[in-house]
């Protein structure tokens, strides 16, 4: 039985592959034309198919899975597999709802910390009792590079590189350094915080450069940057 699995963020959209629970491939789609959605469904031809989306996509794509698959779209009125202590649960991301569903799902009653690296970085804990109980949202990592280029004269558009000094020498490595020890400086604060707070949880890093980050971290923590759709595929399960 096959399973598809879509992810549109802000920087990418993406669908995932699941055969018979198990992941077996991760797609980067051009667009979310119909055109494009009914190449995968007569490539893949799934039963099953879920989506979560943080941006206006074009709802058409909606109806031709619904026709096709058992279809279901995240929101806040889904099944989850946890509770949420959110005053407002429909203004939760689509995402992190998937990131909480799969940490609840692999780590049942545990402390879990999941840190999406994505646009923006979120922070989303669930306590032991399988409750959601918020977190933070800070700039990602292509963000904190774009700001500082369009919110000042002079200052370059740069990218991370894998190779830079922590002490810059020019104007490129300073903000590389700035921006990328910052990252890590600030992933390692919030893991300390809440070990101070709750003790013993699992600290989970995803996203497209969970393995970059995770190796330059001090701290115990664990990367899959397949993490999302494994919550999108619990959900599918629970909701399908």
């Amino acid at each position: 039985m096959t399973t598809l699995c879509f992810d549109f963020g802000n920087t990418r959209l993406k669908a995932a592959v699941f055969s018979n629970g198990t992941f077996a491939e991760e797609i980067t789609l051009l667009d979310d034309s119909l055109s494009t959605i009914e190449l995968l469904l007569q490539k893949y031809n799934p039963s099953k198919s879920i989506l979560a989306s943080v941006i206006n996509h074009d709802v058409k794509m909606e109806s031709l899975l619904a026709s096709n698959t058992r279809f279901h779209k995240i929101s806040h009125t889904s099944a989850f597999n946890f509770t949420t202590s959110i005053s407002k649960p429909e203004t939760i991301g689509a995402d992190r709802l998937c990131l909480i569903a799969a940490a609840v799902n692999l780590f049942p009653k545990q402390n879990n910390l999941i840190i999406g690296l994505g646009s923006c970085i979120t922070y989303n804990f669930i306590n032991q009792g399988q409750q959601f109980m918020g977190g933070s949202i800070s700039p990602g990592m292509d963000m904190r590079f774009k700001a500082m280029h369009d919110y000042t004269s002079k200052l370059p558009l740069v990218q991370n590189e894998s190779n830079f000094p922590f002490i810059g020498y020019d104007t490129k490595t300073n903000l590389q350094s700035g921006v990328v020890y910052g990252i890590i400086n600030e992933i390692e604060g919030f893991v300390d915080k809440y070990s101070q707070k709750y003790g013993n949880f699992n600290a989970v890093l995803t996203g497209g450069n969970a393995d970059y980050f995770a190796s330059q971290l001090k701290c115990k923590i664990f990367a899959d940057k397949y993490f999302l759709f494994k919550g999108l595929y619990a959900l599918s399960e629970l909701n399908n």
